[in-house]
């Protein structure tokens, strides 16, 4: 089960620096912005894989200067609260814009 959360936390990171590596490019942010960025998006997916109430794999997490957007689906308005609510409980996190969507 150990190896299982960990392989996922390194698919995680790894996804999360490759979906966001083009930021750096366009001059958005420095790359010590960018790493603590990467780091602060793998946080809020690992916070949602480890909790059963949130569908990891439905919900986008990108994350600029600190600020946490959320897009994607929840299955309920329970689970989109839930969802903002792990990513403001997350170190690191300045603000958090939930752009889910709820359909059951």
């Amino acid at each position: 089960m150990k190896h299982i959360k960990a392989l996922t936390t390194a698919v995680l990171i790894g996804a999360t620096v490759l979906a966001s590596g083009c930021s750096v490019m366009r001059h958005q942010e420095t790359v010590g912005s960018y790493v603590d960025d990467a780091t602060i998006t793998t946080r809020v997916k690992a916070k949602f894989v480890e909790d059963k109430t949130v569908d990891a794999a439905a919900i986008k997490v990108e994350t600029l200067n600190g600020a946490v957007q959320l897009s994607g689906f929840a299955k309920s308005a329970g689970e989109k609260a839930k969802a903002e609510a792990l990513a403001r409980n997350t170190d690191g996190v300045r603000s958090v814009r939930n752009n889910l969507e709820v359909r059951p």
